[in-house]
């Protein structure tokens, strides 16, 4: 008798911290724990130092830790690797380095969004990052399919109230809220909360409509899209071109990365 496939595992990279943050990392693995289908298993990790200053600076260096966790993921036998960081700093890099899926919460959340509505507009976490996910737009080539990008403007300590208390995650959509009207005046069809922390947050208002607008939940979208990867992968073979952007780096490339402490 043939012995069962094991589930497949799938590393979720959040960027909060594991310890500090747990509301979101409890949260993060239930709505995992519900979405995956049977024989996927999805395992959410933290960073530390998570990234909590908003800076792009900070950015390039959870990318290093993120880059070094998805070569490390990939020798640990994971089928699958998630950026679950809007931003996904990283991805070219990652992508080119392991033979495994790896899918960004931000390319993966705005790509669906197109099949859901004709313009999107996204609503940040901190005006810090409007400039950055402008620049993340017109890298996926998809300017003239968003309306715009705003900002509410919540801190870390800020969005852990709110997932425990009403008043406090009051305060947090009735921001967003104001932040998304103009968006939705300007045309906006579809919103992305530009960011895992307000995507769970919102996950709660199923569906969660704006004047008319919908509300993606990008974190249910980036779970779908990886088990699709690990599908496609095992009809097709491949999920990466590896002409050009994506070219696989080299053993010693991978190795000299390895062998520095970032």
């Amino acid at each position: 008798m043939a012995e069962p496939s094991r589930p497949a595992r799938l590393w979720y990279q959040s960027f909060v911290h594991p310890v500090e943050q747990t509301p979101y990392i409890e949260r993060l693995q239930a709505l995992l724990d519900a979405a995956a289908a049977p024989g996927i298993r999805f395992e959410v990790h933290g960073l530390d130092p998570p990234d909590h200053l908003f800076h792009p600076l900070t950015e390039f260096r959870c990318a290093a830790q993120t880059i070094r966790n998805a070569l490390d993921a990939e020798r640990a036998g994971y089928d699958a690797f998630v950026i679950g960081h809007f931003q996904e700093p990283g991805l070219l890099e990652i992508r080119g380095a392991v033979d495994i899926p790896v899918v960004g919460l931000g390319e993966t959340t705005l790509l669906a969004a197109l099949s859901m509505g004709r313009q999107l507009g996204l609503v940040t976490i901190d005006p810090v990052f409007i400039d950055w996910h402008e620049r993340q737009v017109r890298a996926h080539g998809l300017d003239q399919r968003v309306t715009g990008v705003r900002a509410i403007h919540v801190d870390l300590p800020g969005f852990m109230r709110a997932f425990t208390d009403d008043t406090s995650y009051a305060r947090v959509r009735a921001d967003f809220v104001e932040q998304v009207r103009p968006l939705v005046a300007a045309g906006a069809e579809v919103i992305i909360p530009a960011g895992g922390l307000p995507m769970l947050l919102f996950a709660r208002e199923r569906p969660f409509i704006i004047d008319g607008a919908l509300v993606l939940n990008g974190i249910a979208v980036v779970a779908k899209a990886a088990e699709m990867a690990l599908a496609l992968r095992r009809l097709t073979g491949s999920v990466v071109s590896r002409r050009g952007t994506y070219a696989k780096a080299s053993a010693a490339c991978v190795e000299e990365y390895l062998a520095r402490r970032w």
